[in-house]
Parts: C-alpha cells; structure tokens; sequence
C-alpha cells in the first residue's frame, strides 16, 4: 500500500486569506435618522445643539461608518460636522453604513497590496471566514491579481472554483 500524499500541501498554491485584512479596530456607526425632526427633517440648530452633546468618546480608536438609515435628505454639510466631530477621535471615518466601511476599507488596504508577490503564481483566495468579508472584496482582488497571477481559484485549497487561468502563449 502506498503512503498517502498530501497533494494541496504539495502545490505551488497560495492561500490569499482576506480576513487577514480585516480592520484591526472596532467598528462602530453614527445614524443621523436619531437626529432627524419627527423622523423627516434634520434641524440646523437642534442638530448642532446634539452634536455638541453627543459623546464623541465613544468612538475613540474605531473605525466610524456615518450615514443614514431612514428615507429622508440630509443636507451635506450635515455630514461635514459630524466628520469635524468625530475625526480627531475615530481611527477612521467612512460615509455609509458597516458594509460601506468594509468595501472602503478592503479597496484601499488591497489597492496596497504588493501584488509582485503573487507573480505567475496559482492563487486561492480562501471562500471561508469567521469575519464578514464584502463581495466586493473578492470583486477587487480578482481585478487587482488577474494581470498577475498565472491562475486564480475561490475556495480552498483542497476544494476550489477556478476563477482564471491566463492563456497559454505561443512561447509556451
């Protein structure tokens, strides 16, 4: 009988493992529809008169999404004291809601990303995690590793969808 033979450890396969990127702070959010006049309107002096108040604390070191989740118009400038607020105490501030934060937060870390490392390599991004990982993430680093990479698969090591495979050339 012969030995068994680990074949995935084997491979040239390398595991991309975006929770790895997942922001190290807590995440928090600023609703404005708290802040809104009979769930409609948001009042200039009321809301200024709230903000002064809040307790901006709270948000001390996490990353903030600030936006609004109820069917009504915020003014801009609305969303500019809330960012004079909370950005001296917020590791970072996002426009949105707790997915917006992540989409922008994954596009910028991976737009980061040295993709020199993954050159004519087979790559699998891995499909499970303990931590929510947008779509959109999976969306930026398929387009960020294409031109790269020699394939490109989803899933695990062990059991993978293929994503890409560049095409053969006449010099191969």
């Amino acid at each position: 009988m012969e030995p068994l033979v680990n074949r995935v450890r084997q491979s040239a396969l390398i595991t991309l493992k975006l929770e790895e990127f997942y922001p190290a702070e807590p995440i928090a959010t600023f609703d404005l529809k708290d802040y809104l006049f009979q769930g409609l309107i948001l009042r200039e002096k009321d809301f200024r008169q709230e903000l002064a108040s809040h307790n901006w604390e709270q948000y001390r070191g996490v990353n903030l999404a600030v936006g609004c989740s109820a069917d009504a118009i915020i003014p801009t400038w609305a969303y500019m004291l809330v960012g004079v607020y909370a950005s001296e105490i917020a590791h970072d501030v996002f426009f949105g809601n707790r997915n917006d934060l992540l989409v922008a937060h994954y596009r910028k870390v991976l737009r980061q990303l040295d993709l020199d490392a993954y050159r004519d390599a087979r790559v699998v991004v891995k499909g499970c995690s303990d931590r929510e990982i947008p779509a959109a993430a999976y969306l930026e680093i398929s387009r960020l590793l294409k031109p790269v990479v020699h394939s490109l698969f989803f899933g695990e090591p062990c059991s993978t969808v293929p994503v890409y495979k560049r095409p053969k050339t006449h010099s191969e």
